[in-house]
């Protein structure tokens, strides 16, 4: 059954504001965990020819956890995360994000649902040329409609947290690698995400820098209890977060 009209914001809402209840809490239950695979398996199919990607996928990600997906290029560690994310559907399983089934959410809302509890790294950095650090930062909200002062004023704030306040009028082009992925984990951050996905944040970076951005991660993890899920070849990378699942062949070993 498809979320009534308006529910997305009040799964947001679920997903970011849920009290933390200890394991074994009198008079409470264990904390559900912000993500639950399921069984999830995907097959791509070309020419006639299906390469399974995921089979048989068992995950849970606990709140304010970070977790690194390692394994091999083809292993499916970027599909497991493209999946849990909701940017492609399962053919089984399901994958639930703090109790919702994104497979009842359609298209539209499962992308609003993203925008609004969901943060986004990815290795290319995916900022728009055209714009300045701030302007990139804003936009998320800007399409949500959020009023264009206080866009700006969430957007500076998030550049601070990242160390970025005195290049917030810099374009992508004057800045070094390091700093534009600072950018797109201010961008990630403006929403006050439920969750971070980060997919080879580190890969286009250089040794010092990847170190930087990694400890920008285990900062906003224990500070804030940022939740992060990311996918890393690099075994130093790896070794920061929590917990590491490895993948070979589309399954968990």
């Amino acid at each position: 059954m498809e979320a009534e009209e308006g529910d997305v914001t009040a799964l947001h809402e679920q997903v970011s504001h849920t009290p933390d209840i200890p394991d074994g809490a009198p008079g409470g239950e264990p904390e559900r965990p912000i993500v639950r695979a399921v069984g999830v398996c995907k097959t791509y199919r070309t020419r006639g020819i299906a390469v399974t990607a995921l089979e048989e996928i068992e995950l849970t990600v606990a709140r304010g956890e970070m977790l690194a997906i390692m394994g091999q290029s083809g292993s499916g560690k970027t599909t497991l995360l493209n999946c849990l994310a909701g940017l492609d559907t399962v053919d089984c399983g399901r994958v639930e994000i703090a109790g919702t089934d994104l497979a009842t959410l359609n298209d539209a809302r499962r992308a609003d649902f993203r925008a609004r509890a969901m943060g986004f790294v990815f290795q290319n950095f995916n900022l728009l040329p055209v714009l300045n650090a701030v302007e990139n930062v804003e936009l998320p909200l800007l399409v949500l409609g959020t009023p264009a002062r206080q866009a700006r004023d969430r957007a500076r704030a998030m550049l601070a947290l990242v160390g970025l306040a005195r290049r917030a009028r810099h374009r992508p082009a004057e800045l070094s690698g390091g700093q534009r992925q600072r950018v797109a984990i201010a961008r990630a951050l403006i929403n006050d995400p439920a969750i971070i996905w980060a997919d080879e944040p580190t890969g286009n970076l250089d040794s010092e820098a990847a170190d930087e951005i990694m400890s920008l991660f285990v900062e906003l993890n224990r500070g804030r209890g940022q939740t992060f899920v990311l996918v890393t070849h690099a075994a130093d990378i790896g070794a920061r977060a929590d917990r590491i699942i490895r993948m070979r062949d589309g399954h968990i070993l």
